[in-house]
């Protein structure tokens, strides 16, 4: 029924693998692929951390909107509560 195309083609196999690793060393040099890898590393897991960080401060003002979400209702109920006394204590006065 449904053809699956993937977006990007076929992912490379054993032989790209080699070309593209024999391109690298070419462009790079040998002795600046380590230092490139570990500062690519780097900086996905500085990229990570600050992710975390957003993700952890959004989540904190979901929880402060949550909480003023319930004290602004429960505020209204009391007030709606006192109200209805009020109007019933008026009522039973007349």
């Amino acid at each position: 029924m449904f053809t699956i195309t993937p977006l990007f083609g076929a992912l490379p196999g054993g032989m790209e693998w080699a070309v593209i690793l024999l391109i690298a060393v070419l462009l790079f040099g040998a002795n600046k692929i380590p230092k490139l890898a570990r500062s690519t590393g780097q900086a996905m897991g500085e990229f990570q951390r600050g992710r975390e960080e957003i993700e952890d401060e959004l989540q904190d003002m979901r929880g402060e909107e949550t909480e003023s979400t319930e004290t602004d209702t429960a505020s209204t109920t009391s007030e709606a509560e006192t109200s209805s006394e009020s109007t019933s204590d008026s009522k039973s006065t007349n």
